[in-house]
């Protein structure tokens, strides 16, 4: 049997494991005026995560924002910083794994390790770390930050989480003579829980981001560009990384399941053309110049693929999803975050239908 962190929901046996993704953010991550949309308020974040906790879901993964979307709802303008947000659903639940994610050209990466062994020791070991080198440059504007070019953000990265490693491990002072860092005496207790460090996860789409993900972290997140291309580009990540350091490949689905696959297409026409926030979308459009990146799905208009994120819609029947997270699976990815358009409303769904089937179909063991 596990011991130690290893003994934490995030490294269970499930074949396809499963996350709650954004909803530390008001509209979570759907461009939408429909009135059910996501309130992100502190009751509503601990009821979806006890919800998620009693039903073995492996983890809550925020998403670190500082400017929302503007528009009529300014969709994610809302949000709970993420550690403290971390530290306070680790303090509510008993199982499940609760990231944070953090800007890293934002924080002092010594003020940062304290705060995150703090929630680690919260959650008696399950909390987990989510890197981010950030890109938007209106957010490193508020904060005075200079945005550096694209390879040299990850550079400062991983000089950040090498100085947060020590931290966690050296029990002696230490000094650090670096490209952005010149530290002196650095030294900080307690340790993380288990005497070992929490779980780290990198998105990474670009070259110099799958290579930093593949040397630093645990998890890779990324994005479904071109499904046919996945295995290759996969294989290619695994072997960049230490042997056995990669442990998850995950991605993120915007969840719109019902009964019938119609029913759910119809809920996605009333949340996009009847309730779209189209203003919101437009800026978010822009923002990415007004085109897909490379791992988003070609669409006609930007704007429609916006409304629910940029994550991969999965629209259908409870069994269509089932189906498509067995497709995932297959092409090598172990688990995805999910986002939908209300937490506490939509989970109870995915619980007592999805669950279940993956179950059947061996994606999943059933839940104690």
């Amino acid at each position: 049997m596990a011991s130690g962190r290893e003994s934490t929901r995030i490294h269970n046996c499930n074949q396809f494991k499963l996350g709650l993704f954004g909803m530390n953010c008001s509209g979570g991550l759907s461009l939408t005026k429909a009135p059910e949309r996501w309130d992100a308020s502190w009751d509503n974040n601990v009821r979806a995560a006890k919800m998620a906790d009693e039903a073995g879901i492996e983890f809550l993964l925020p998403i670190g924002r500082w400017h929302g979307y503007r528009g009529e709802m300014d969709t994610q303008g809302t949000t709970f910083e993420t550690l403290t947000w971390a530290c306070g659903l680790l303090a509510a639940t008993r199982g499940i794994n609760v990231f944070g994610t953090l800007h890293v050209a934002f924080v002092n990466p010594v003020f940062a390790a304290k705060q995150m062994v703090t929630a680690d020791h919260i959650g008696h070991g399950r909390f987990g770390l989510n890197i981010v080198s950030g890109w938007n440059p209106g957010e490193f504007n508020m904060f005075g930050v200079a945005l550096n070019d694209h390879d040299d953000r990850y550079a400062y990265s991983a000089e950040w989480i090498e100085i947060v490693r020590r931290i966690w491990s050296e029990s002696e002072p230490f000094d650090h003579e670096g490209r952005f860092y010149k530290l002196k005496g650095v030294l900080a207790k307690p340790k993380p829980y288990w005497g070992s460090r929490p779980v780290l996860v990198s998105a990474g789409n670009s070259p110099a981001g799958r290579a930093f993900a593949a040397n630093n972290a645990d998890c890779l997140f990324t994005a479904i560009g071109n499904p046919a291309e996945l295995p290759g580009k996969f294989s290619a990540f695994r072997a960049l990384a230490p042997e056995g350091h990669v442990r998850n490949i995950f991605s993120a689905v915007h969840l719109m399941c019902r009964a019938t696959r119609k029913e759910a297409q119809d809920y996605h026409h009333y949340i996009v053309h009847e309730h779209g926030d189209w203003e919101a979308a437009e800026y978010a459009a822009n923002l990415r110049g007004g085109r897909p990146n490379s791992w988003m799905s070609q669409q006609a208009d930007l704007r429609i693929r916006l409304m629910t994120g940029s994550s991969l819609p999965v629209i259908g029947s409870y069994d269509d999803v089932v189906d498509e997270f067995t497709k995932l699976r297959a092409l090598g990815i172990d688990g995805v975050a999910m986002d939908m358009i209300n937490y506490v409303r939509d989970f109870p769904t995915i619980r007592d239908e999805v669950l279940p089937r993956m179950e059947r179909a061996g994606l999943r063991e059933k839940s104690a």
